[in-house]
């Protein structure tokens, strides 16, 4: 799987953003000056945000963005999405074509297993998750078991 700078950026400009809320709007300018992120890529991926309704703007003097829904209830895939990155490990694009345009490749069905796990991973882990990490100060991985009946998630300190 290949994420690439567009979802990487996405998600940490809305850990940002769901940082500093509280006080009002938030404003791009002051995401990519915190974040090192382009102001002008910025401004594309919160077209797309808002489009999805994960943000909402609001114009004028004191304007910004705001998360459009509780922190809990957004995934990091929600994010990944709405800034239209594909979540695909297959070589094919899931067109089951991967040699020569015709034939499924012998490890097909392992890129595509990968890429459901991914999804599943990418779908528990909340904004509320990646919000609570940063409060805590820690570099730390939100890891998440999902088999039936494991324990709470663990962290593992990078």
């Amino acid at each position: 799987m290949r994420l690439t700078t567009k979802g990487r950026f996405a998600v940490t400009a809305m850990v940002d953003l769901a940082l500093r809320q509280s006080g009002g709007p938030v404003t791009l300018s002051a995401i990519s000056e915190r974040q090192h992120i382009s102001l002008s890529y910025l401004e594309q991926l919160f077209g797309k945000l808002r489009r999805h309704k994960l943000v909402s703007s609001v114009r004028g003097p004191g304007g910004g963005y705001n998360l459009a829904q509780p922190l809990q209830s957004m995934s990091v895939a929600d994010i990944i999405l709405a800034v239209d990155e594909p979540l695909d490990a297959t070589q094919c694009g899931g067109k089951e074509n991967c040699i020569d345009g015709e034939k499924r490749c012998m490890t097909h069905d392992l890129w595509a297993t990968l890429n459901t796990k991914m999804f599943e991973y990418l779908s528990s882990v909340t904004l509320q998750d990646l919000v609570d990490q940063q409060k805590r100060g820690k570099d730390a991985n939100v890891i998440k078991d999902l088999r039936p009946g494991a324990k709470p998630p663990v962290e593992l300190v990078a």
